[in-house]
């Protein structure tokens, strides 16, 4: 596996305090099950009142750009067009994070009337989608250009794309990101969430005194021992690396116990539909993140398609970033493209908790989806432990002196 130096890239300046995104969850109802799902699906929604203290929460404890509505599935909310609506009218960026099945056009007319800046659709091939049960990450691709076309007839709404990767899907990424570059002018983001579980092979798990058995957690891996869950990001990065040679990223964030571990690990990428020219670079992202915030009071979440089709405005922080002078002058080398359309792609690998040998538990340091659970900021891919147990569950390896 590629060994790469946390201190080559920039580290993202997001906090518990002060991060881009915020995550809320209206409802824990879903109408798909995912293999990977780490929520239990139940029939309740937040009233409006309930979502409004949750925002609340947001607004005392953090400063966000924008809010991951999710769930469960936001769109099954009867109400999800008004909260679009409260979460534009504090100054926020509602992004839908959704599986697309509820979308129709009727309603995406509403959402975009409503305020909604972006969607985040959740698309892979362990997700049991009616229609789409035995096709692979690949086939998968003709859904994916459905949602991105219908956001693109829409008109400036940002179009992003989670998948949660196993060992035996990884494969497909190369493909993915393919098929992400052929349509680079309506897909802005791509998501490759790393899969993980709650495995009791090696650790015990406690909450306080109690031991706890985790076959009654939703992300055990009872019936999922055979899928490899500790697959690392340099991983992802050496898959890509070989399909494109000079992929590189710009910018990470570390785990709470492991400060050279990449937990959100950031590339972004410049190409017209034809060819990549090259990558950002570490003090171009520094400066775009840091100068969000001097005008904002706030770090960058996403940014609207017609400011991704200005990848030769960005080609202006050049004199600042060594990696992008080589994408301006492998873009600039034909006078002819001056004249094309350079658009800017991000591609983020997300690596979730990682059980240690101590059994310490390496979290998403300031965690950007980050959400509220009575009153408190919780680990959204937690929320089960505190609905079961009113806080999180502690590992500890077989046999442990530690417990006894």
């Amino acid at each position: 596996m590629i060994k790469l130096n946390h201190l080559d890239y920039y580290r993202l300046p997001w906090n518990l305090t002060d991060n881009s995104i915020s995550w809320l969850e209206p409802t824990a109802k879903c109408n798909l099950s995912c293999y990977g799902c780490y929520r239990s699906n139940e029939k309740t929604f937040k009233s409006i009142d309930e979502v409004k203290q949750d925002l609340d929460v947001f607004t005392k404890f953090r400063k966000s750009d924008g809010i991951s509505i999710a769930g469960g599935e936001p769109l099954l909310h009867p109400n999800i067009v008004d909260i679009v609506k409260e979460v534009k009218a504090r100054g926020l960026k509602p992004i839908v994070n959704s599986n697309g099945l509820a979308l129709t056009k009727e309603l995406l007319a509403e959402l975009k009337k409503a305020g909604v800046y972006g969607f985040t659709f959740h698309i892979d091939s362990k997700q049991n989608r009616p229609g789409w049960k035995e096709a692979n990450e690949v086939e998968l691709n003709e859904l994916r250009f459905h949602f991105a076309s219908m956001l693109a007839e829409a008109g400036n709404i940002s179009c992003s794309f989670n998948s949660t990767v196993y060992e035996d899907t990884k494969k497909y990424i190369p493909e993915m990101l393919k098929w992400a570059h052929k349509h680079i002018d309506i897909v802005q983001v791509m998501v490759f969430i790393l899969y993980r579980n709650a495995d009791d092979t090696d650790f015990d798990f406690y909450v306080g005194p109690q031991k706890i058995n985790v076959e009654g957690m939703v992300y055990n891996a009872s019936e999922k021992e055979k899928q490899r869950a500790n697959i690392k990001a340099n991983e992802i990065y050496e898959i890509i690396k070989e399909e494109y040679p000079d992929f590189d990223s710009c910018a990470y964030l570390n785990g709470t116990q492991q400060p050279d571990s990449f937990k959100w690990l950031l590339s972004g990428r410049f190409g017209t539909k034809d060819k990549i020219y090259g990558y950002m670079g570490r003090k171009a992202i520094e400066i775009i993140q840091a100068g969000h915030h001097l005008l904002n009071d706030k770090y960058l979440a996403y940014a609207e398609p017609k400011m991704t089709k200005k990848g030769k405005l960005m080609l202006l922080l050049s004199p600042f970033d060594k990696r992008l002078r080589k994408t301006a002058g492998k873009f600039l080398k034909n006078p002819l493209n001056l004249f094309k359309r350079l658009h800017y792609q991000s591609i983020m690998i997300i690596q979730p908790v990682d059980y240690l040998e101590s059994g310490r538990q390496n979290m998403c340091d300031g965690c950007p989806d980050i959400t509220v659970w009575n009153g408190e900021l919780v680990w959204s891919c937690r929320m089960e432990e505190q609905q079961k147990y009113g806080q999180n569950m502690y590992a500890y390896p077989k046999n442990s002196m530690n417990k006894n």
